[in-house]
């Protein structure tokens, strides 16, 4: 609460003249409401003993705070707890308004990130998932959100797959891609990009082609070419895997994304910073090739221009974040990406801090592990045995048909959606379909149904009457209690970019609703107008919980 905040900010000056940020967090509800460590802090820079300290305080805090507080104690070598007066309690769980403090920022967002001729894996469902919730908790904070999509229509992986295409459809005929079904397309191209890797592996005379055919994409975007047969090829099958992209994303039922860059319009941006950085001695020629030496800043040295000229995945890097600050002068830049390139990331960082220095300030680099079944699935798209993004999706509804005979595609969206978002971004995840779906546990299926609960007891009631809360009985205040947390934990939750706050405190407050409702009886009830406000605060709370997960929240199942 910001007045209790407030007042300890105040009187930290007033009585020891020490100006101090002070922390409020949550102690177990025996203890109070609000707990302070501020005289342990004050302690470290008076040179006196912090329980003194907290007897001044508390001291004062009963007389400021006399209308929104009944008790203040000390426990412990110092710590300050606080317990708010029911009325005032009771009155922050029925507003739980959200703050706005990137209220006027401008904030960049790059997540899922599929590369073109190759089909979408678990991690770019991830990643997609987990983007698109930051996205939104980053625009209910009040800041202006750009989402964008990066993916390699250039590179090695477009010359396997463009080298296995021709050996498919007989050469240069790009009449016979019509001959491949709308619905196959996709899978139609991870199949030739894994026999390309395949013969670039195990053949010299292919992979030598496959090299050749690399610069000719390269090329075609030099030239702007879109009339040779070659480039009819390349640009229809870059087509697909957009498409194939975009009907994903209409499945998943997430934001659009502002503009998808392909590494083709960046490359040029990247190869010029590489050649200036050349210049000033920031990169420099090994075997032919360019490369920045990273062991110089703690890291490992990574080539921006191999030894056939052609710009890497780094260069492509650079002149993204580029364009990024180009485009939009962002307060900050979020990129989602998988954990294997997270060491790859601190060295174009490094690079890049020589030209945009700004840029990499204002940069979060999020990661996760690796997205698997039970059992373990080893995703490797090289050799064809990947977990796919239809694959989650496909084992999650199989299981909800399972468990319910129900074939809901918005269970199966919450059941995927959730099972991703509770855990903290970072780890390997293990997805368990069987557990996803569950109506009981931790599952977005059971905090959709908790949503339907609450509103089929508020439809027993005509309406809902406004009356004062002045005093609360056990369970309404525990429920009170924990409806006033929410506007906290949204705020950690955006400081943090870690979504997974919001599901753990939609789990708890879901629990604690249904101790209340085994003790509180509310329809009929002499207390029922008080147990009513409860009950639509905790479904407006659940609602805008998993609006912010991007899972809908049903009036009934």
């Amino acid at each position: 609460m910001e007045q209790v905040r407030q007042a300890i900010k105040a009187l930290s000056h007033t009585l020891f003249n020490v100006d101090i940020d002070p922390e409020l967090t949550r102690p177990d509800e025996q203890f109070g409401d609000y707990a302070t460590n501020v005289a342990l802090q004050l302690a470290a820079q008076l040179k006196q003993k912090p329980r003194e300290i907290a007897e001044k305080l508390t001291a004062e805090l009963k007389n400021q705070l006399a209308d929104q507080v009944s008790e203040v104690n000390i426990a412990g070598p110092g710590f300050i707890n606080l317990r708010l007066k029911d009325q005032t309690l009771a009155q922050a769980a029925l507003k739980t308004d959200l703050q706005k403090p990137l209220n006027k920022k401008v904030v960049v967002i790059e997540y899922s990130d599929p590369n073109p001729f190759k089909v979408l894996h678990a991690g770019h469902l991830y990643t997609t998932v987990v983007g698109d919730v930051i996205a939104k908790m980053l625009e209910t904070a009040g800041a202006t959100v750009h989402r964008l999509n990066y993916g390699g229509d250039v590179g090695l992986h477009v010359g396997k797959t463009m080298w296995a295409i021709l050996q498919h459809i007989g050469g240069e005929y790009p009449e016979e891609l019509a001959k491949v079904k709308p619905a196959e397309r996709l899978e139609w191209l991870s199949a030739r990009y894994i026999e390309g890797n395949q013969a670039y592996e195990d053949d010299p005379a292919a992979r030598q082609a496959i090299i050749e055919l690399n610069k000719r994409v390269y090329q075609l975007h030099e030239a702007k070419d879109k009339t040779t047969k070659f480039a009819q090829i390349y640009w229809t099958g870059r087509q697909w895997s957009y498409q194939g992209f975009d009907a994903l994303y209409a499945q998943l039922q997430i934001s659009p994304f502002e503009k998808y860059i392909p590494e083709s319009e960046v490359t040029p941006l990247g190869l010029e910073i590489v050649q200036e950085g050349l210049k000033k001695g920031v990169f420099e020629k090994s075997d032919g090739a360019v490369v920045f030496k990273g062991e110089e800043h703690g890291l490992h040295t990574r080539v921006f221009i191999n030894a056939n000229g052609l710009p890497t995945y780094e260069a492509k890097d650079l002149g993204l974040a580029a364009k990024k600050w180009q485009d939009y002068k962002f307060d900050l830049n979020v990129i989602v990406t998988a954990n294997d390139i997270a060491e790859y990331m601190k060295v174009v960082l490094k690079a890049l801090s020589h030209f945009y220095p700004e840029v990499v300030s204002r940069s979060q680099h999020l990661t996760h592990g690796v997205i698997k079944l039970p059992g373990g699935v080893k995703m490797s798209s090289r050799k064809g045995n990947i977990l796919r993004a239809t694959d989650i999706l496909e084992a999650a509804r199989e299981a909800n048909l399972k468990a319910v005979k129900n074939d809901n595609h918005t269970t199966v969206l919450a059941a995927v959606k959730y099972a991703f978002l509770r855990q903290r971004i970072g780890g390997d995840i293990v997805y368990d379909p069987a557990e996803s779906v569950a109506v009981q546990g931790n599952s977005g299926p059971y905090l959709q149904y908790a949503h339907a609960r609450a509103r089929s007891i508020l439809a027993k009631a005509s309406k809902v009457e406004p009356v004062s809360i002045k005093q609360l009985e056990p369970t309404e205040r525990s429920l009170a209690r924990k409806l006033s947390e929410y506007p906290e934990v949204f705020t950690a939750a955006v400081n943090e970019l870690m979504p997974h706050h919001i599901c753990t405190y939609l789990y708890e407050l879901a629990q604690v609703f249904n101790r209340f409702y085994e003790k509180s009886h509310v329809i009929g009830d002499e207390r029922q107008a008080i147990r009513l406000q409860l009950v639509e605060a905790y479904a407006k709370v659940l609602k805008s919980g998993l609006d912010l997960l991007n899972i809908s929240a049903p009036e009934q199942m």
